[in-house]
């Protein structure tokens, strides 16, 4: 068995900025292995929450008195960093939304019943999580568009060819994820990006796993619109956002309407702010903005190229494990070309049977269908159970893990 590489990254001193990992399940250290559901949240998150409320707590862009335009600084800045983290051109190209959900629904809304017409096609992939498919099928109802699936190839990769093969003339719009939060796939996404614009489509990228665990630059990518899911990346819950083109983010419809997002408001029409701020009606998520652009100031001074290659070498040391130990592992076994997301079965095991047993040896992962049933009937299962990763993640980690495997084995015979 292969040690695994010594990375840039420590994860053992990482570890002791999270407060919930010195935490006992069942009697036992808690091993937490569902960081691509939700990530646990160092310190400097949680007091930057508690911070905004015990000192700064007031409504955003509306109070011309001291505290309100603090708040309305911190909140501000939050989009300046979490944008420069994502290589935005401009901070006003980031619109803050609940997470990547609400990001993709936006630009359904927003762009799609606007520009899709009858006959459009929307281009899809079999790896997409229910959030990038069912959006699309609601404004497909709408307008009339066609969508369709890239299929995967047998290790759960998307080929080039496959993609040139599926665009039509009528294609308007890719929309893929950066990473799959069932096998870890990374599709070659700027390849993709390059396939699109020559055929005159837009592309919005999911990267609810992607961004939180590999340097993002969206100029880079040459991406029309990508999402990010704050939770995922060590931020709170209801934090996120969307990067959009700004010409695109002027073109445009609202897609939420109320307060805050207007310039004037008459009876039978309105007139509306210009972007982002067209996009953020009502009270924001002002505490949980701040509090992601804690954790990605956190992210960057450890480096996301750190974050990669620790969650590389974990990736293979676990895919080398599972695979000993007898676990039927989905997907490529090229940690070069998955994150650190793994989805298997053991033996005759029923995944939610197996996070059960896990569970009581203080192992948490994760059993079901992901939000990904389209993938699952690809792979042939009902459901999987799925390890990942994050900064925090040991190798230790990854043995309590197999230890719990053989615990299984002996309950279930």
């Amino acid at each position: 068995m292969a040690a695994v590489e010594e990375a840039a990254l420590d994860a053992k001193r990482i570890r002791e900025d999270f407060p919930i990992l010195s935490r006992e399940m069942s009697g036992k250290p808690l091993v937490y292995l569902d960081s691509a559901a939700t990530s646990q949240k160092p310190r400097r998150v949680i007091q930057a929450v508690t911070e905004f409320y015990e000192r700064s707590n007031a409504n955003v862009h509306r109070g011309v008195y001291e505290l309100g335009a603090e708040a309305t600084e911190l909140f501000e800045g939050a989009r300046a960093t979490i944008a420069g983290f994502l290589g935005a051109p401009e901070p006003n190209s980031f619109v803050f939304t609940r997470g990547s959900t609400e990001s993709i629904n936006l630009v359904a809304h927003a762009w799609g019943r606007r520009f899709l017409e009858d006959g459009d096609q929307v281009l899809l992939t079999e790896l997409e999580h229910h959030s990038n498919i069912v959006p699309w099928q609601l404004c497909a109802r709408d307008t009339g568009a066609e969508l369709s699936y890239v299929p995967i190839t047998d290790d759960g990769l998307i080929d080039l060819d496959a993609v040139a093969a599926s665009f039509t003339g009528r294609t308007r719009l890719v929309a893929i994820t950066g990473q799959s939060n069932v096998l870890g796939t990374r599709p070659p996404i700027r390849e993709i990006a390059e396939m699109a614009h020559e055929a005159g489509a837009k592309i919005l990228v999911d990267a609810a796993q992607f961004a939180s665990h590999n340097p993002v630059d969206v100029v880079e990518l040459d991406v029309d619109f990508l999402t990010v899911a704050g939770h995922k990346m060590l931020g709170p819950t209801a934090s996120g956002g969307l990067y959009g083109r700004p010409e695109l983010l002027e073109e445009m419809d609202p897609f939420l309407g109320g307060g805050e997002m207007i310039m004037e408001v008459h009876p039978s029409t309105s007139t509306y702010k210009e972007p982002p701020w067209k996009f953020e009606a009502g009270t924001m998520n002002i505490a949980q903005e701040i509090g992601l652009a804690a954790a990605v100031d956190y992210l960057t001074e450890i480096g996301m190229k750190n974050v990669a290659d620790h969650e590389r070498e974990l990736t293979a040391y676990a895919l080398e494990r599972l695979t000993a130990a007898g676990a039927t592992v989905f997907g490529t076994h090229d940690p070069d070309l998955r994150g650190g997301a793994i989805s298997f079965w053991f033996e005759d095991i029923h995944p939610h049977d197996l996070a059960q047993v896990l569970g009581d040896q203080g192992v948490a992962i994760r059993a079901g269908h992901h939000c990904a049933q389209i993938l699952m009937r690809r792979l042939g299962v009902p459901a999987t159970a799925r390890a990942s990763f994050h900064v925090y993640s040991t190798p230790e980690d990854v043995d309590a893990l197999v230890e719990g495997l053989e615990a299984a084995r002996q309950v279930f015979g």
